[in-house]
């Protein structure tokens, strides 16, 4: 495995909630400090069964798209390593398959450092950058993989963090238009038309941490596939979204989820 960083990486605040490392004590990690967690207690209960949810969804779309070939992703917005990794479950599928990760959060590449390890045959590398710098971070993924065949990009619980002045549809525009033909958009994303109330109550008390966040409607999510193939069952709920397992038992939820093909 690979790292790539700025000459500099900037040091860990442990004074400021950051979203990786609330999310990983929603997820019942260790990877996270106290301000992260006084974050996470004051969410509501339902705050980590999205997260859970998120992550469930992940696992299943990956596998899926390795089944169908797919041998290399750019997973932005990575998030703590919390097993299993993206990169385990497709080459568990694909063991050549290539895998860059990227994440903000000086902790994120730390770990990235000592745990996210390739399979033998398969690449796994790590670039400390963020979303919003995405001519950067294709720069960096175009010396690992191979942009003349398909791609997996997935976006994973993270353009929620990127309200609309941040021009999250313009940003995933740009990454949309490296991918060549046959690539694949995986994308989840908190709602704000499921659950209102609650939808605000979190919006909140991230604020209070000094964390923007831009829940959307299934309208405004829909946007990031337009002009693209939604893969079945299109975009629903992260539980409803499943392709090679029986369906899981109804389970409410606040986040949406698809998967969606380049032509």
């Amino acid at each position: 495995m690979s790292t790539g960083t700025s000459p500099t990486p900037p040091r860990i605040d442990t004074g400021r909630a950051h979203p990786a490392r609330v999310y990983d004590w929603l997820l019942g990690g260790k990877d996270n400090y106290p301000v992260d967690e006084a974050v996470g207690e004051k969410l509501p209960p339902q705050a980590r069964d999205a997260a859970r949810q998120n992550r469930r969804f992940m696992h299943r779309a990956a596998a899926w798209l390795a089944g169908q070939g797919v041998d290399q992703f750019l997973d932005i917005g990575t998030g703590i390593p919390t097993e299993p990794n993206l990169h385990q479950i497709v080459q568990g599928v694909v063991p050549a398959a290539k895998v860059v990760y990227t994440d903000n959060d000086p902790i994120v590449l730390r770990h990235a450092e000592a745990l996210l390890i390739s399979s033998p045959e398969g690449t796994t590398d790590y670039i400390q950058a963020d979303v919003r710098d995405p001519g950067g971070i294709l720069r960096h993924a175009r010396g690992v993989l191979d942009f003349e065949r398909p791609i997996a990009l997935s976006l994973i619980a993270l353009l929620h963090f990127l309200p609309d002045d941040q021009d999250p549809l313009g940003i995933v525009g740009e990454l949309r238009a490296a991918l060549p033909p046959g690539s694949y958009l995986v994308l989840s994303h908190a709602a704000s038309d499921l659950h209102s109330e609650l939808a605000e109550q979190v919006t909140a008390e991230y604020a209070r941490a000094g964390i923007r966040l831009g829940f959307r409607t299934r309208a405004e999510v829909a946007r990031f596939f337009d002009g693209l193939e939604l893969v079945d069952p299109g975009l629903v709920t992260a539980p409803e979204w499943f392709r090679t397992t029986p369906p899981p038992p109804p389970e409410d939820s606040g986040i949406y989820a698809g998967v969606a093909r380049l032509s």
